[in-house]
């Protein structure tokens, strides 16, 4: 696919937007890397929207010069999903930050995308509801969206997919298109918001997200309890969801996520394989679901609760599991995170997390494995020098061999991390016939391409 020259586009949208559009290489390189592994990948510009009607001017412009779009958030993607893989606008969307409208009584909230989960949440703070969904970076709603994410609370509350009600997008052609309703249930037709939340921004821009709230509970109680083995920590959690009990989070560390969390955060956790556990409800149900978690633990070699009920105290708590990422790196500095995801029946998690452990064992590289465990979703994170070949090497075949057990398992390759670039090439392993499928509704809603180019293997080399 050739696209036309961005100068153009530029030109065309100097006059309203001034000093909101910018070529300028430290803005386009801001904007040309996020969280992953992957390569530095510049847009030729930057334009910072503010408003619907400002994001169809911009789709016009490039639409006309047949110039790339990349919708960006905060660039916390994990996959590349903001980078420009063929050059054209990045679309800045952080200044479309307004909460339009909260609809307590009825638990919905509409907001623009460039609003964070953490704003949002402390926007909502003397409403007695909150939004769950909570991918560990303070992403933006816009982002979370369009990477279906996930996280820590996805267990009792559920993922983006479950917790986006409504959409309006702007598409290739300048059209506003609204999906969904603030109803709770629709028997009306194709579920276009469900098309649109996980596709990356390769179908359209997400201009404004209606959001599924929940009550803030009660009574909130947070327990870390070590195993003397990965195994008995994992099927604690399979017992767990087995037995009915409402669990709000429960998240897994290994005994090298702890050590460096220990050595990161002057925490004092026994080194040990460990689950992170959160009870919501009323102060009764929280000691009965304790209660019944605690007897599964003994179980399956766990080693006792340390529990925290006050605010501060489950903040530090947590702050081992919270601080995991940045406490990795700390492993070895100047190195960079290879961090792949995968979700498998809760029943094959076992496995595919032992097998991921022998695995990292083996290899030379440092690493560590931690998990959104209640849904089957775990992660490893190897740590690479960014310049040193072999070691990229080494963690992309050991990524691969997560992805495929994962699929072997009737699993996925991504559980909430996205497709993005990272990953391409199982597109195809997991869909089959269902990328043709996909294709046909990407060049039917954008024949020319422009709307982020290259993510989802929407080109036939990618697939």
């Amino acid at each position: 696919m050739s696209y036309g020259d961005t100068a153009t586009v530029v030109q065309d949208l100097r006059a309203h937007f001034g000093e909101r559009i910018s070529t300028a290489e430290a803005i386009r390189r801001h904007h040309g890397e996020d969280l992953s592994y992957l390569p530095t990948m510049l847009p030729d510009a930057v334009v910072f929207v503010e408003s619907t009607a400002e994001v169809q001017r911009v789709v016009a412009a490039c639409a006309k010069a047949r110039v790339p779009i990349v919708p960006y958030g905060v660039g916390s993607s994990m996959e590349g999903q903001i980078l420009a893989a063929a050059g054209g606008v990045s679309l800045d969307m952080s200044r479309m930050t307004r909460i339009v409208a909260v609809h307590e009584s009825d638990f919905d909230v509409v907001v623009e995308p460039g609003v964070t989960r953490k704003s949002l949440n402390e926007h909502l703070r003397h409403t007695g509801l909150t939004f769950p969904v909570d991918p560990g970076a303070d992403a933006s709603i816009g982002g979370m969206a369009s990477t279906r994410a996930s996280g820590t609370n996805a267990v009792r509350y559920g993922t983006m997919r479950e917790n986006v009600l409504a959409l309006e997008v702007v598409l290739a052609n300048g059209e506003i298109l609204r999906t969904g309703s603030r109803a709770r249930k629709s028997s009306m037709g194709y579920d276009l918001t469900k098309l649109f939340v996980g596709a990356e921004g390769t179908l359209g821009v997400l201009t404004e997200i209606t959001l599924r709230l929940h009550p803030v509970p009660a009574a909130i109680s947070a327990a870390v309890c070590p195993f003397d083995s990965l195994n008995g920590a994992v099927d604690t959690c399979i017992a767990t969801i087995q037995s009915g009990v409402p669990i709000a989070r429960i998240e897994f560390l290994d005994d090298i996520a702890i050590q460096a969390s220990n050595s990161y955060s002057k925490m004092n956790l026994v080194v040990a394989p460990t689950l992170f556990l959160e009870f919501h409800g009323t102060e009764a149900g929280i000691r009965e679901q304790a209660e019944i978690v605690e007897a599964i633990a003994a179980e399956n070699g766990g080693r006792g609760f340390q529990w925290a009920t006050q605010r501060e105290e489950r903040e530090r708590l947590w702050k081992a599991r919270h601080d995991s990422n940045p406490a990795t790196r700390a492993m070895r500095p100047g190195a960079a995170m290879f961090v792949t995801d995968a979700c498998v029946p809760i029943s094959a998690l076992a496995d595919n997390m032992a097998a991921a452990r022998a695995d990292a064992d083996a290899s030379f590289l440092k690493f560590k494995i931690n998990g959104h465990v209640g849904d089957g979703n775990f992660h490893v994170a190897y740590l690479v020098m960014p310049d040193a070949q072999d070691e990229i090497a080494e963690a992309k075949r050991l990524a691969e061999n997560v992805v495929m057990r994962a699929l072997e398992s009737g699993g996925t390759a991504s559980g909430e991390h996205g497709v993005g670039l990272g990953k391409l090439k199982y597109m195809r392993r997991e869909h089959g016939y269902g990328v043709e499928v996909m294709r046909s509704l990407k060049q039917a809603l954008d024949p020319h391409a422009i709307m982020n180019p290259g993510k989802l293997g929407m080109s036939a080399e990618a697939a």
